[in-house]
């Protein structure tokens, strides 16, 4: 077989899941070249139209969900089914995938519905198009919970064309006729007709209206709930699916950028004199920054264009830049801790407020107090960014392990003074994402870049330093919580104090106070049933860019609010499990009296409402299944931790176990997760497992600090993250069955938060030890 890497192409070499092999090489199979071949070889694009593309949500005053998002969604076939002359069915996924399955999810969605045989299923990736596609922004653990109904009808729409076309060539009625992996049967007479013999007729007939289309019920699931395999999952086994950085074009430059050591910087001079000496070198452009709130533009610096990434690399080596540090210049991570829990310490904008608080306080029998810190934290995918761009006669192509192609395409556009109509983005597989790569800073600095190599395709590689230093990073965060108890035990008020800096500060002037987005993200839903609460939210400026991270604010209200219950829990002489139950109350929809309006998640809180049935549940399930309570080896403890994120909800018990001398292992962890519906359980237990050894990252021992307004850490050797002698012996995942009275949950999210608190609610129990601060480093050693 040829190399992949000296294949002579003209396209870049971006092969899918279902690319062909052949003895000359790869072929690559974009969406394009399929329907272009099916339409070559007498084949069909099924439905090309039978419905316009368009919203099936009209706008309200008020919009939830999938009517919220930029674009909305899109059920029109012919934007996600194609069907060739051989029967092979085509669906496109429009999500991005970096390893949590959508590529596979998706279609098997659209599968299902359209009676589609998955052995003869072909799945293509979408470029950015949200006229076509709808939203395409993959973050939010919203993919499933957003498209779900839309990739129903359109295989179920596909489906009934399919069964009518049939009906008719036969002369019988259409309820005589019914459709089973990939065909159309004759019930009476058992005739039969393949899918490639009716698409053709079929893509003329009018789609059925939305009233008119006949969903399966559950019970005719073929592919939902069921764990099908990745539709990726040969290619990455062998090394052949391809990703951001493996984007690869004859005449192609290579470049890496010198950016500014400290956000907001910029060069004062530069000297590339013993640069452009370097074999290979090309260019050595100046980016210029971009003024705060910059969004997601690019921070600016040196870039060096050559033949080569180590020509590239030694030319940035060699530059000679100064540097204007500018307002950042003094950001000291322990400084700015210590302002931050003096804030905490102080009344702040309250942003719940139910009971008298104050009042309860001063008549509680007993007073219980903590603090808790969360460092910065790098999203580091295994692939750290990267994108291709290519400029030639007027039209801009990016490859590029995005999570938004779209905003992507529109920040190009913008950035380049473009049409944006001129601008396509093929997405690529991603090397994981976790929220950095929903910025696409790294595809407009290529696009700069191409801009100057007159027509040449420039790849821009970000190498793990540069990932590490000059990223988007998770807030920082202190919480202080104090709490009255009666005599017995029993809670009678709640004073929740959260200060962090804002992801608001890059999109606008900084707020310095959180968004509503980030205070509803565990803060002030808490679903605890005490008569007396009061949530504040202290000042904080942002020092640094600050972005998604995986399930976002959730992680230091969660770690804070589910250590301090196992504290009461130990103040007031009771089980952890059981007292927490006890802060729940009884199942019911918590009512959130005091808020006038709750950021849920951008979900109606009517078909996602604050179910305290539903939470209880999972932690009574993961203690049964942990089995809680059970006796453990001596410095072996157990912890429990439960919450609500992204509309789902997870319970977790970690069994820690600490050495004579600190050192920390972890036995084993339980979690149970509800998201309402399961389409396809391996990804579920996979996400969840995956959540469970990031958490434990970030646990133990992963931290960004700031000396001088520097990141301190510049690789995995400092920035580090769970090693696999630390990952748990065993992980049980244990999934509620779907409840299809239910609208599904988010499952990418939702694992990590419960994780830290649980672990360190078990160190307790193993040791007597608390853990307020993470990482835990070596503390235990202590």
């Amino acid at each position: 077989m040829t190399s992949l890497i000296n294949t002579p192409v003209t396209e870049p070499v971006i092969p899918s899941a279902n690319d062909r092999i052949t003895g000359e090489g790869i072929t690559n199979v974009s969406r394009r070249g399929v329907l272009k071949g099916i339409v070559a070889g007498g084949g069909l694009v099924l439905a090309a139209r039978i419905m316009p593309v368009g919203r099936p949500f009209a706008q309200t005053e008020t919009a939830y969900g999938a009517a919220a998002m930029p674009h909305g969604t899109v059920n029109a076939p012919s934007a996600f089914i194609s069907i060739a002359k051989d029967g092979t069915v085509t669906i496109v996924c429009h999500r991005s995938e970096m390893g949590q399955g959508v590529r596979t999810g998706m279609p098997q969605i659209v599968a299902d519905e359209l009676e589609a045989d998955w052995s003869r299923v072909r799945v293509v990736n979408a470029t950015g198009d949200e006229e076509k596609y709808g939203n395409q922004d993959t973050d939010g653990s919203r993919s499933t919970r957003h498209f779900m109904p839309a990739m129903r009808e359109a295989g179920a729409s596909a489906r009934m064309m399919l069964e009518q076309t049939a009906a008719k060539r036969w002369g019988v009625d259409p309820s005589e006729v019914s459709a089973s992996n990939h065909e159309v049967v004759h019930k009476a007479s058992g005739r039969k007709l393949g899918y490639g013999e009716l698409a053709e007729e079929a893509a003329t007939l009018e789609v059925p209206a939305k009233d008119q289309i006949k969903l399966k019920t559950p019970d005719q699931f073929r592919y939902i709930g069921k764990g099908l395999p990745l539709a990726d999952g040969f290619d990455i086994t062998v090394g052949k699916a391809m990703y951001g950085f493996d984007t690869w074009m004859e005449g192609m430059n290579y470049a890496v950028v010198a950016r500014p050591p400290v956000f907001g910087g910029k060069v004062a001079s530069l000297d590339d004199s013993e640069a452009k000496k370097i074999p290979g070198v090309l260019k050595i452009v100046r980016i210029e920054g971009t003024p705060a709130p910059a969004k997601f533009m690019p921070l600016g610096g040196v870039a060096v264009i050559a033949k080569n990434t180590w020509a590239a690399m030694k030319g940035r080596d060699a530059l000679k830049i100064t540097w204007d540090d500018g307002p950042h210049k003094s950001y000291d991570s322990e400084a700015y801790r210590a302002r931050m829990e003096e804030t905490a310490r102080k009344p702040a904008k309250v942003v719940r407020n139910e009971g008298d608080v104050d009042a309860a306080m001063g008549k509680a029998a007993k007073k219980l107090e903590a603090e808790y810190y969360i460092p910065h934290l790098a999203q580091a995918p295994m692939e750290p960014p990267a994108a291709t761009v290519r400029i030639k006669d007027g039209k801009c192509d990016v490859w590029a392990c995005v999570q938004a192609p779209q905003i992507t395409r529109t920040d190009i556009a913008e950035k380049l003074g473009m049409k944006f109509e001129d601008v396509t983005v093929h997405v690529t597989l991603l090397g994981g994402g976790f929220g950095r790569k929903s910025k696409p800073d790294f595809a407009v600095e290529a696009a700069l870049l191409a801009k100057e190599m007159n027509g040449a395709p420039v790849k821009l590689l970000w190498t793990r330093e540069d990932d590490i230093r000059h990223g988007y990073y998770h807030t920082v965060s202190a919480e202080r919580i104090e709490a009255g108890m009666d005599a017995n035990g029993k809670p009678v008020a709640w004073l929740h104090r959260s200060v962090a800096p804002s992801i608001v500060s890059i999109f606008a002037p900084d707020p310095k106070h959180q968004g509503a987005f980030e205070l509803g993200m565990g803060l002030v839903d808490v679903p605890f049933d005490i008569p007396n609460l009061r949530c504040e939210n202290g000042e904080a400026e942002a020092h640094a860019r600050i972005g998604w991270f995986r399930s976002v604010s959730n992680i230091p209200h969660a770690f804070a609010i589910q250590s301090f219950a196992a504290e009461m829990a130990h103040a007031a002489g009771k089980d952890q499990k059981d007292y927490l139950l006890e802060l729940m109350g009884p199942a019911r929809v918590a009512e959130l009296k005091s808020l006038d309006t709750l950021w849920n998640y951008g979900e109606s809180t009517k078909m996602y409402p604050v179910d305290v049935g539903r939470l209880r549940h999972v932690t009574e399930l993961v203690a049964e299944k942990a089995g809680w309570g059970r006796k453990v080896p001596e410095r072996h403890g157990l912890g429990i931790a439960a919450h609500r994120s992204f509309v789902t909800y997870v319970a977790t018990v970690v069994e820690a176990a600490v050495a004579e001398d600190g050192t920390l292992s972890i036995p084993r962890i339980d979690v149970a997760i509800d998201c309402g519906n399961v389409v396809n359980p391996d990804r579920i237990r996979s996400q969840v497992e995956g959540a469970c050894i990031m958490g434990l990252s970030l646990a133990l021992s992963s931290e960004i600090s700031f000396k001088d307004g520097r990141v301190v850490q510049g690789n995995f050797d400092d920035y580090v993250v769970a090693r696999i002698d630390q990952a748990p012996r065993e992980i049980n995942v244990h999934i509620v069955p779907s409840n299809w009275d239910l609208a599904p949950g988010g499952v990418g999210e939702p694992g990590l938060p419960p994780l830290a608190p649980a672990l360190t609610n078990a160190i307790f129990a193993a040791t007597g030890k608390r853990i307020r601060t993470l990482p835990i480093g070596e503390q235990l050693k202590a």
